[in-house]
């Protein structure tokens, strides 16, 4: 029987073993939010890098180009890390690179060892749940959390999937456990669950309320993000 597991935060990603399992990188508030949704609302491409650097480089061979750090938008770039942002029209068919805090950097990290690399947010849930029933392979959830530290919000996200796959993979550590009883716990008003958490207090100083709410619905889009090459297209 298929494995699913559960990594915290990138920073305990050395203890695990990816040789035979997909990654799924989950950056609830917000990259990987944003990922769904631009896909969703018809970009062609998500190229995400680890470093202001290397948007910047892209940005320069013509690639639409989003930065944010702490939170906030990198000067001298053309989108925030906002979903909302990821809506407009005119990102219809564009190539867009992006870097963030938490979100691209675990992707970066991820990549190198994993069999292929999925995004995954409440966006897409059952989409994404439904489509890793048919792979062949294990299943490590990781979540981006906040330079190294663990979030609430992720590890909801990582226990959601986990109640969605329980059936068909053998949910065997701790952290896994740990992720899928919060979220039963939580599953009925997760707006609630995150009040005090961290991030959320975080993007509320900045007057982001929208973006959490938005973050938080589920199954809005049957969009599954897959990494090929070093760049994010939809399956579908």
């Amino acid at each position: 029987m298929k494995q699913l597991d559960v990594c915290l935060t990138p920073d305990l990603l050395h203890l695990h073993k990816l040789d035979n399992s997909i990654v799924v990188v989950a950056d609830i508030f917000r990259a990987t939010s944003c990922m769904v949704t631009g896909l969703a609302y018809g970009v062609k491409s998500i190229t995400p890098v680890a470093s202001v650097e290397e948007c910047k480089f892209l940005q320069d061979k013509g690639y639409i180009a989003a930065a944010e750090r702490d939170a906030r938008k990198v000067e001298g770039f053309d989108l925030d890390n906002s979903p909302f942002s990821y809506m407009h029209e005119s990102l219809i068919g564009a190539q867009i690179a992006m870097t963030t805090t938490n979100g691209t950097l675990s992707i970066s990290k991820a990549k190198s060892s994993a069999v292929k690399v999925m995004i995954g947010s409440f966006l897409n849930l059952g989409a994404l749940a439904n489509h890793l029933k048919s792979e062949p392979y294990d299943v490590l959830v990781l979540c981006a959390g906040w330079k190294g530290r663990p979030n609430l919000e992720d590890t909801l996200f990582a226990g959601a999937l986990a109640e969605a796959l329980k059936d068909q993979f053998m949910l065997l550590e701790d952290g896994t456990l740990m992720a899928q009883r919060l979220y039963q716990q939580s599953r009925d008003n997760l707006l609630a669950s995150v009040s005090n958490s961290s991030h959320v207090r975080r993007l509320q100083r900045l007057g982001i309320q929208k973006d959490i709410s938005y973050c938080l619905q589920t199954d809005l889009y049957d969009v599954v993000p897959v990494l090929r090459g070093s760049t994010l297209v939809s399956m579908n």
